[in-house]
Order: structure tokens, then sequence, then C-alpha cells
């Protein structure tokens, strides 16, 4: 039986660049991989972009509401609606990478265990598991509660400690309030910190 793997860090911990790492790995062996990521995710539009430069684009996205299994069995056959040819006899897939996948629903993360286990086809979740208030995404907070195996990826802070949380950022100002998601890099960006310098910077506040 297949297995989901939910590889989460804080960010810069190097999770795009481990999920397109696994998909070199995979294709080097002649293995047919599938790439995914939620279309909420509108940093690269339909790429995954490492921080290293590196980029690929999705083989599909999905929408808040999507059925993932859905989408993942109708590519799985080759039958995407925007090819100008339908393709025939498409291998199997070994595996299926999500990135971002802090924003999936979780109902979306149940179809990723049923792609492992009624489908028997591996899948590896890469994601952060909270926001910017310390508060579980219900995509990762569902991906711990479901998956086979847990793997942190793990970066430092500025002050060389191991990185947990993620503040917010606007220009050089610390925001503690606003939506759950907002994508780094459109109006915000982000910096992974410990424990420590997370407490000194929030006032001793955890969300």
């Amino acid at each position: 039986m297949a297995k989901l793997y939910f590889r989460y860090g804080a960010m810069n911990s190097g999770k795009s660049t481990s999920l397109l790492q696994a998909a070199f790995n995979y294709e080097e062996r002649g293995q047919r991989i599938l790439l995914a990521k939620p279309g909420i995710d509108t940093k690269g539009e339909s790429s995954i972009v490492s921080r290293l430069g590196i980029e690929r684009e999705v083989d599909f996205s999905v929408g808040p509401e999507e059925n993932l299994r859905e989408k993942f069995a109708a590519h799985s056959l080759g039958d995407d609606p925007d090819a100008l040819l339908p393709h025939v006899d498409a291998p199997p897939v070994a595996c299926l990478l999500v990135d971002e996948a802090q924003f999936l629903s979780r109902a979306q993360v149940d179809d990723l265990l049923r792609i492992a286990v009624l489908d028997d086809v591996p899948v590896l979740a890469y994601g952060i598991r909270t926001d910017f208030r310390t508060r579980a995404f219900p995509g990762s907070a569902r991906l711990m509660e479901l998956a086979h195996s847990l793997e942190e990826l793990k970066t430092i802070c500025r002050c060389g400690r191991k990185a947990m949380f993620n503040t917010r950022r606007s220009g050089e100002t610390i925001v503690f309030d606003g939506d759950q998601v907002a994508i780094d890099g459109e109006e915000v960006w982000y910096e992974s910190l410990c424990a420590a310098c997370y407490l000194e910077a929030s006032g001793g506040n955890l969300g």
C-alpha cells in the first residue's frame, strides 16, 4: 500500500526545492509523476517556484471546492481538457507531488489519503504548519492527522536557532492582523523566526 507523506517546515526551509528534487529523482528513473498545487497559490502562476531560482510548471492546480481525487484521476489517464490531442495509454503515475499543501481544504487532504490508499499512488505533500499568528492552516492540520509519515524540513532563524514560526511583514513592519492567506511577494513578505525571536517581535503574544 502506498503512503501519504507530509514534509513541512517554516518559510525558507527548502520545501519547493525538495519537491522538485524528488520529482527529478523519479523521472531520472523513467517513472511518471504529476505535480499539483492549490489554485489559491498565485506565486509563480501555474509553476512551482523554488527560492533557489528553479521552477517547473504544474500538471494541474486545484480550486478551493474542487474534488482533488477526480482531478488526479483525469490527469493520470492523460485526460487533459487543454490538450490539443488526448493522450493514449498514458503510463501509470508513480507519485503525486503537491506543493503549498497548507492551502488545501480538509476534504482535499482526505482525497490525498484516498489516492495513496485506494489508488495505491504515493503522495508527497509539502507545506507549512502554521500561519503568521501561529495558527494551523486547515490543510496542514488535516495532514498532521492523516499522513502516514511526517518529516520536518529545518531552517534557521536570524539568531542562528532553529526557526519554527513565520512572521508576516509589510515593508519592514511586522504584521499580526489580517487574513490567514496572503501570498508571499504580493504586498507582503515573510521571515522565519525561532520561538524566542517571535515572542520578542510579538510582545509575548502567540496569535
